[in-house]
C-alpha cells in the first residue's frame, strides 16, 4: 500500500510496543488523513490544558471516586462535553480533533479524551471494549467500577453494565467476563477505525473504506477478515491484481471459512477478466 505522510506517521507511532504508543498522537494521525491542515501540537496542548485545570481542582484526598468526580465536573459541566445522540454516525465523532473542537463524540472517542486527561494527571485508566458500548475503568486491581464517558462520566458497577448491554441489544444478555476485559491501545485504535469503516461502507465511500481497512491492517497485519474485505473492495474498484492477492491469501489461511465458496467464485470471475 502507498503510505501518505499521515499514514507514515500513524505507522511509525504504532510500530512499537503497545504500552509505548501515544494514543492521542495515533488518533490525531488518523484524523490527519481526513484533515491534512490539522495542527497536531495544538490538540495535544488542548488535552494538556484540560488536564492542568483538572489537576488544580483535585481535592487533597485523591480517592479514585473523587478524582473521577473532578474529571467529570470539568469535562461535562464546565466544558459541556456530551455524547452525540443526535447524529451518532457522523464520522466527525471518530476524529479526535473534531471531538475536541465540537465537544461531542461517541463512546470510544469520548473515552479516548477521558483516558488522555486521566493519564496526564497520573490516574491510570484503561479502555473496556464492551460489545456495543465502549467504557473505561481505573487501572488498579479490584477497582469494581466503570465510567461511561458517553453519558456524562456515569459511574457503573458490573450489574449496571449487564443492564446497559441488554438495553443495547434489546433483549436479556449474559455479561461474560471477556466483555469487561481491558483493551490494548492497538485494539482501541482498531475499534475506532472499524467504526469509520462501517460509516463509510454505509455512505458507499470506497476510498475512505479502503483507508480505514488499510490502517487496521497496519495495526493487525494478520487480520484475515480485513484482508478479505479489502480484496472484495479492490474487485469492486477494478483493481483486479490486488484483489486476487488479498482473496487468495484469505483462502490460503481460511480454506474452510463459511464464505470460502463465495470467495472462490469471485476468484473464478477474476480469472475471466
Amino acid at each position: 500500500m502507498d503510505l501518505t505522510i499521515a499514514r507514515q506517521l500513524f505507522y511509525q507511532e504504532i510500530n512499537q510496543p503497545d504500552n509505548s504508543i501515544d494514543l492521542a498522537k495515533a488518533a490525531l494521525y488518523v484524523a490527519l488523513e481526513e484533515y491534512p491542515n490539522l495542527e497536531l501540537q495544538a490538540y495535544l496542548n488542548v488535552l494538556d490544558s484540560i488536564a492542568d485545570r483538572v489537576r488544580l481542582r483535585l481535592p487533597p484526598q485523591n480517592y479514585p471516586l473523587r478524582i473521577i468526580q473532578t474529571i467529570n465536573g470539568y469535562l461535562y459541566e464546565d466544558l459541556e462535553f456530551s455524547g452525540n445522540d443526535a447524529d451518532y454516525y457522523d464520522p466527525r465523532n471518530s476524529f479526535l480533533n473534531q471531538v475536541l473542537d465540537r465537544r461531542t463524540g461517541i463512546p470510544i472517542s469520548l473515552s479516548l479524551v477521558y483516558l488522555e486527561v486521566a493519564k496526564r494527571i497520573d490516574f491510570p485508566m484503561v479502555g473496556i471494549g464492551m460489545p456495543g458500548h465502549f467504557l473505561i475503568k481505573p487501572d488498579f486491581e479490584d477497582a469494581g467500577i466503570f465510567v461511561d464517558a458517553f453519558n456524562g462520566g456515569e459511574i457503573l458497577f458490573p450489574e449496571d453494565c449487564q443492564g446497559r448491554l441488554s438495553q443495547i441489544y434489546g433483549q436479556p444478555m449474559e455479561l461474560q467476563p471477556a466483555f469487561l476485559a481491558p483493551v490494548s491501545t492497538r485494539q482501541l485504535l482498531g475499534r475506532m477505525l472499524g467504526n469509520l469503516k462501517a460509516i463509510y461502507l454505509q455512505q458507499r465511500d470506497a476510498l475512505r473504506v479502503l483507508g480505514a481497512i488499510e490502517r487496521i491492517l497496519l495495526l493487525f497485519p494478520d487480520a484475515l477478515l480485513e484482508r478479505r474485505d479489502r480484496g472484495i473492495l479492490f474487485y469492486q474498484m477494478g483493481r483486479f491484481s490486488e484483489a486476487r492477492h488479498d482473496l487468495e491469501l484469505y483462502l490460503t489461511n481460511a480454506p474452510n471459512a463459511e464464505d470460502a465458496a463465495a470467495i472462490r467464485q469471485l476468484l473464478a470471475r477474476l480469472d475471466r477478466n
